[in-house]
């Protein structure tokens, strides 16, 4: 009861329906398609009665599995030219008389609504009450540019004044179905609509009708959608490679709602993650970082952060989130339910570890290219060495080459977070075979335009692979030094950890390299036998098994049904 006022739901459920034979009945993820409003009615904290109409005794049976009433209508009451004014009379005047009561508020739900949310119908009730309409009805925004007919002459007319972007059209709205409410009053064999109505706006997730079987695709798309938390950052140090991976991840996501979780203090990640228009919540440091994740309320908590500290990790499993990391080969990787390690031939007996080549996330720039075609000559050279190039080998390298007398052309990319961009531009700026750019597009481009290509041990590895661009690694930093793939069965001459080397060394392999045509082929046609464009299927074939694993076993263990699905 709200305010005083006897509120009944009826959801008016046939057994016939053409479009989709049994449509009511059918499962929709884990349930009857009927199930999912009877569930969502149940929740609201003001309805008093809700009461299934239905010609069908299998829907009858639902209803009652599910704890609701059943109004059994006539066949008269059933047919497909029926509208849903009598049904709702009939139903509503049975009840009356069985309960030797009136009813004040009479809401029609529709089971072909399975999205409706319980607090939509809660505003709904509450909208009618507060402002004291006669009718409430669920809408949503509709704006297009339409057209009109003119059926005597067969012309089109514009049902529009000016042609605008849409969020810049006057608002229009299209009635869902979802919900009907009206005083009891305006309750008639005729008729559900009184005269002082009102609308309540819904999202286009709740607006979801099911009418055909492309219905019922967006429907099951939308029910098996899972909120993913991505935490990573990205800083001079750790660089930005991070993030790339994670904004790959995320772009394949496209059934899930993702949303990114970064440091306040790291605005480099901000700064990237901004560029692509993600959701990002901000966090400071460790003080609030689990608060923050518990506002969201995710299903599955992704962490691109390298290694992880057992009371992180061990807070996230308390919380009973599925977990995926990336890179981690910390003292908290015990607790992740999956852990994907591209860079790492991991070697650990830690079973929910999926470690080499097979796992890493091509960036989708990269599948549009061919592989290299290997020239005799080396007139193009690429220094590419990340988003912070921490230790400044682009310098180093880049006066190696300068030094061995190579006469063409040679292009640098900079990174977002290179220290002193202005000096190594004014420092090579009289040299007409350097090139140095900035916050470029689409490397890509770059690197399958280079005959060869210098870079740092990460993941620009696999990108160059996937070109099969013959490469030079200079590694930033011991973990690198680590990083299994770049090796010559690869395709990569590795040169070692870059604090170690003279600009000479560099010259040297340089030129040994550029001369050596024979060489440069091999090491194209080793990377040609590395499958880099399937690491993203090959994540999702692991998670989909370990997610159904996993809420199978949190099935178990609390007795409610979960969602397997991923």
């Amino acid at each position: 009861m709200y305010d005083n006022k006897q509120v009944i739901v009826i959801i008016p459920a046939r057994g016939g329906s053409k479009a989709i034979p049994k449509k009511n009945i059918r499962f929709l993820g884990d349930k009857p398609l009927v199930a999912h409003v009877i569930n969502s009615v149940k929740k609201s904290q003001y309805v008093d009665k809700i009461l299934v109409s239905t010609d069908d005794s299998k829907i009858q049976f639902i209803a009652q599995k599910y704890g609701v009433s059943v109004s059994f209508r006539s066949s008269e009451l059933a047919g497909d030219d029926v509208p849903l004014d009598p049904v709702i009379y009939d139903a509503v005047t049975r009840e009356e008389k069985k309960l030797m009561d009136e009813f004040d508020l009479v809401f029609t739900i529709q089971p072909t609504s399975p999205l409706l949310k319980s607090s939509t119908l809660d505003q709904a009730i509450e909208k009618i009450v507060s402002e004291d309409l006669d009718t409430i009805i669920s809408v949503v925004d509709s704006r297009a540019l339409r057209w009109g007919l003119d059926e005597e002459n067969g012309s089109f007319y514009p049902l529009y004044e000016e042609r605008l972007n849409r969020q810049y059209l006057p608002k229009v709205f299209k009635e869902t179905g979802a919900i009907l409410g009206t005083k009891r009053k305006f309750i008639k064999e005729d008729s559900r609509i009184g005269d002082n109505v009102g609308v309540i706006e819904v999202s286009r997730e709740e607006s979801v009708d099911i009418d055909n079987y492309e219905d019922w695709w967006v429907a099951e798309k939308l029910l098996n959608k899972k909120r993913i938390i991505i935490k990573t950052d990205s800083t001079n140090i750790i660089g930005t490679g991070h993030i790339f991976r994670c904004l790959s991840f995320a772009s394949k996501l496209t059934n899930h709602e993702v949303v990114f979780l970064l440091d306040d203090n790291k605005p480099i990640g901000i700064e990237l993650v901004s560029k692509e228009n993600y959701s990002i919540i901000t966090h400071n440091g460790d003080n609030d970082l689990i608060e923050k994740i518990l506002d969201f309320n995710p299903d599955i908590v992704v962490n691109d952060i390298l290694d992880t500290d057992v009371d992180y990790m061990g807070q996230l499993k308390d919380l009973g989130y599925f977990i995926i990391n990336f890179e981690d080969i910390g003292p908290g990787v015990q607790y992740a339910n999956l852990v994907f390690d591209a860079l790492y031939e991991n070697e650990s007996n830690i079973p929910n570890v999926y470690s080499g080549p097979d796992y890493y996330m091509l960036r989708g720039e990269f599948y549009y290219h061919s592989f290299k075609y290997v020239q005799e000559e080396v007139n193009e050279v690429l220094l590419t060495f990340g988003g912070t190039d921490p230790n400044n080998l682009t310098e180093k390298t880049l006066d190696a080459i300068i030094e061995s007398g190579f006469d063409k052309s040679i292009t640098v990319i900079l990174g977002i977070g290179y220290k002193d961009k202005n000096g190594i531009k004014n420092k090579y700026e009289n040299n007409i075979n350097v090139r140095i750019f900035e916050n470029v597009k689409n490397i890509s481009d770059y690197m399958a335009a280079a005959d060869l290509i210098f870079t740092s041990a990460g993941r620009t590895m696999y990108e160059v692979a996937s070109l099969a661009v013959p490469c030079v690694c200079i590694c930033q930093n011991e973990r690198e030094m680590t990083h299994s793939f770049g090796v010559r069965e690869n395709g990569f001459i590795n040169m070692g950890l870059g604090e170690n080397l003279q600009k000479e060394d560099i010259t040297n392999v340089f030129l040994e390299i550029i001369e050596d045509y024979s060489l440069r082929l091999k090491l194209s046609e080793s990377m040609k036998l590395v499958d880099l464009k399937h690491g993203y299927e090959n994540i999702m074939n692991v998670l989909r098994i370990n997610y159904k694993a996993f809420m199978r076993e949190k099935e178990l263990e609390t007795g409610k049904k979960g969602n397997f699905h991923f």
